[in-house]
């Protein structure tokens, strides 16, 4: 068996730089929910804030149901 480091370096390259982007996006989808929070104390509208937390969230659920699509249909 001969393993190719290069195709597997390649894998582990592209999986560290999707999941450290999948934090990030999830992560300004949580700080857009707590500027809601902050902003309905204050007695102000944070609908751009909640509409950016939702648009993150969506890109991660996307990016999820992609990946496994790519695990069902490409094996």
């Amino acid at each position: 068996m001969k393993i190719d480091w290069a195709a597997l370096g390649s894998v582990f390259g592209v999986s560290l730089a999707v999941t450290v982007g999948l934090v990030a996006l999830f992560t300004l989808g949580i700080q857009g929910l707590s500027r809601r929070e902050r902003a309905a104390a204050q007695g102000d509208s944070a609908a751009l804030a909640v509409a950016g937390a939702y648009v993150c969230f969506a890109a991660c659920a996307a990016a999820v149901a992609y990946g496994i699509y790519l695990i069902t249909n490409k094996a």
